[in-house]
């Protein structure tokens, strides 16, 4: 009987494995492999409560395989006890566990939602660079204002520099995600969010369009170069070597939809392009909003009369 139950146990084991196997297959573990403080610590947080549900979660599967084979009703010999109905043991146990879980875990979400606010600035032993990130139909256009240089589909940061985003969108909404770094934040028309990352490992990371945002959705993706601070150096002489403006009309014309756009470099860039794209969408807003009052007003004034 025994051996009957290893034998069992064995075989969970290898379906479970090769089930796992299966479904990991085509998946890149870069989330599990973060080359960024903010990536390591949600990495961290992930594992934790994943272990700490893990605790519920496997003893219950496991019982549920036992108990379903050793009290089957051809075995004679388990222990059979109709008129059962209360244990305090287990009542403390079924009980008991998770609460302490769901402590912990609530603990712990606390702390990190505060810890890993995109907020926060990062502490760091040199200044951040600031990066305005504007997404298009579709491509990333990245501004760097203390520079005057901009490049679409290539983001360069310097490793060991925090970075500072600020996110808009001059179309449908959408996400800005670099898995490897970790976070990520909405970008959307008429508001601007922020978040900041560092680099600690020297690479070549891929940025992400993390929200469906139309057809081109598939190929909105980007190159973060996290360089050294010669290479960070050398990438933007090479920007400023492209010798090309990005003005209020370049920008008409990038902002086109297309599909897979290359990267582009600028050597210059209108100072005021980002704060104009929000402030174009919030007039828009505000028309808007004036639109639905005096509709209200309308409304309220049609039913005095009507009365």
């Amino acid at each position: 009987m025994l051996q009957r139950y290893r034998n069992l146990a064995r075989l969970a084991g290898l379906m479970v494995l090769g089930t796992l196997a299966l479904l990991l297959s085509g998946c890149d573990m870069v989330l599990f492999n973060p080359k960024g403080q903010v990536g390591l610590e949600q990495r961290n947080l992930i594992i934790l409560a994943t272990a700490l549900m893990l605790i519920v979660v496997i003893p219950v599967m496991v019982m549920a395989l036992v108990f379903s084979i050793h009290y089957r009703a051809s075995n004679h010999k388990a222990r059979y006890e109709p008129e059962w109905s209360h244990s305090r043991v287990i009542e403390a146990v079924v009980w008991g566990v998770p609460l302490a879980i769901i402590i912990v875990l609530g603990v712990v979400t606390w702390r990190s939602t505060h810890a890993l606010d995109p907020y926060r600035p990062l502490k760091a032993d040199v200044p951040p660079i600031q990066v305005q990130v504007i997404a298009t139909d579709w491509k990333w256009l990245f501004v760097y204002p203390q520079l005057g240089i901009a490049s679409v589909n290539e983001l360069a940061m310097p490793v060991g520099t925090p970075v500072d985003f600020r996110v808009t969108s001059d179309g449908a909404i959408t996400s800005f995600f670099i898995p490897a770094l970790g976070g990520q934040i909405y970008a959307m028309a008429g508001m601007q969010t922020q978040l900041h990352l560092i680099a600690d490992h020297a690479g070549t990371y891929t940025g992400i369009a993390a929200n469906y945002n139309g057809p081109g959705f598939s190929d909105m993706h980007f190159q973060t170069l996290a360089l050294d601070r010669a290479g960070f150096d050398a990438w933007v002489a090479r920007v400023r070597a492209s010798g090309q403006t990005l003005d209020q009309a370049g920008y008409t014309r990038l902002a086109r939809p297309s599909v897979a756009h290359p990267v582009e470099h600028y050597a210059s860039v209108d100072e005021h392009l980002f704060q104009s794209l929000i402030d174009k969408y919030q007039g828009v807003n505000r028309s808007r909003e004036v639109e639905r009052r005096l509709d209200m007003s309308g409304n309220a004034s049609a039913q005095g009369s009507q009365e």
